[in-house]
This record gives C-alpha cells, sequence and structure tokens, in this order.
C-alpha cells in the first residue's frame, strides 16, 4: 500500500516503514508524531485505488520524526565577464527525516 501526500507545496509518495524527507518542519521535534491530513491519492494491496477531489477525507497518514539537518552545500557562482568581478555565495538548505508509520483508511 502506498500514498501520495502535499505537504509545504510538493508531493511525496509515502509507504509504511519508510523515510521521507521533508522541507524542515518548524514546531516538530524530534520523537513527535507528525500527521499528513492531505493525501491525495492511495492505492491499497488488493489493486483498490482511492483518489481525491483534491483530497480524501478517510485517509490519515501518521509518521514520526527522526531527525532535522541540513543538506549537502550548494555553491552559486555570479561571473562578469570582462569586469574582473565575481561572488560566490553557499547555501544549506534544512530538511527534516520522517518514517512513515501507518496509512489508515477508514
Amino acid at each position: 500500500m502506498y500514498a501520495i501526500i502535499a505537504d509545504s507545496g510538493k508531493q511525496y509518495k509515502v509507504e509504511e516503514g519508510k523515510y521521507i524527507y521533508t522541507e524542515k518542519q518548524n514546531g516538530k521535534q524530534p520523537g513527535d508524531e507528525i500527521v499528513f491530513d492531505k493525501v491525495l491519492m492511495v492505492r491499497k494491496e488488493d489493486g483498490e485505488v482511492l483518489v481525491g477531489k483534491p483530497f480524501l477525507d478517510n485517509v490519515v497518514i501518521k509518521g514520526k520524526v527522526v531527525e532535522h539537518k541540513k543538506a549537502r552545500k550548494v555553491r552559486t557562482i555570479k561571473f562578469r565577464p570582462r569586469k574582473n568581478s565575481k561572488t560566490t555565495k553557499n547555501h544549506r538548505q534544512w530538511y527534516t527525516t520522517i518514517l512513515i508509520e501507518k496509512i489508515e483508511v477508514k
């Protein structure tokens, strides 16, 4: 069984027992439970597919926050030809690792 959820402007495919990496979930600490109620689609083991318009009301995804970390460093370089000038910037984006524990279809 798997589901497609919407969270912070992005869509994720989730399965029980798998990890997903989302944008940082502010206000959640490692060990806290997190509930996703914006479920777009669910595919059951028997092959039945439930599709929401836009969301399914009778489906809830429960998970547990594992950790908050920073992703790999991304370097951006702005180079201006014939001006003897360049600018270098670095960025590391925060993300949250979530363990999907249960997909509940009521």
